[in-house]
């Protein structure tokens, strides 16, 4: 991880990222669980799984969301925070053993409405897909950004 200070100024509509990819482990799903209490038959049960439309066990939306989002999260900007996340919308299973990549596309600038000449937000559009090329999810993060010369 690296820190670099970017400012509001500094973002421009258009400007893109791509993550490298990241696997799906049953792992993952057992931990998820763990920690959300989430044990739905199915995530955890192999056999049921097999009798449902999709024939295998599916990721958690929450546990692809988390690993989409972390993988946009490489470097540190300290005059930046999370927000929080708009249109959150889970468009296709994700399986164990899917590798999942990540593109995220700054689509917007607005001012804080509170205090413009302080803060800005920056929407970032976070298209996941999988090794196939399918949109798997897809959600708008969105920052809080320092204006320059204003702290």
């Amino acid at each position: 991880m690296r820190f670099e200070d970017r400012f509001f100024e500094d973002y421009e509509v258009g400007e893109t990222r791509t993550t490298t990819g990241r696997t799906i482990t049953e792992a993952d799903i057992v931990t998820h669980a763990g920690q959300t209490g989430d044990f739905f038959p199915h995530h955890m049960d192999k056999a049921w799984a097999a009798t449902q439309p999709f024939k295998k066990r599916i990721a958690h939306g929450t546990l692809a969301m988390s690993i989409a989002v972390g993988q946009t999260a490489g470097d540190i900007n300290p005059q930046s925070m999370s927000y929080g996340y708009d249109r959150v919308r889970f468009i296709a299973p994700v399986f164990i053993d899917d590798t999942i990549t990540v593109t995220a596309e700054i689509t917007q600038k607005r001012d804080h409405k509170k205090k413009p000449d302080e803060f800005g937000y920056v929407d970032e559009l976070v298209s996941v897909v999988n090794q196939d090329g399918q949109t798997v999810l897809v959600l708008t993060h969105i920052y809080l950004v320092n204006k320059r010369g204003a702290h």
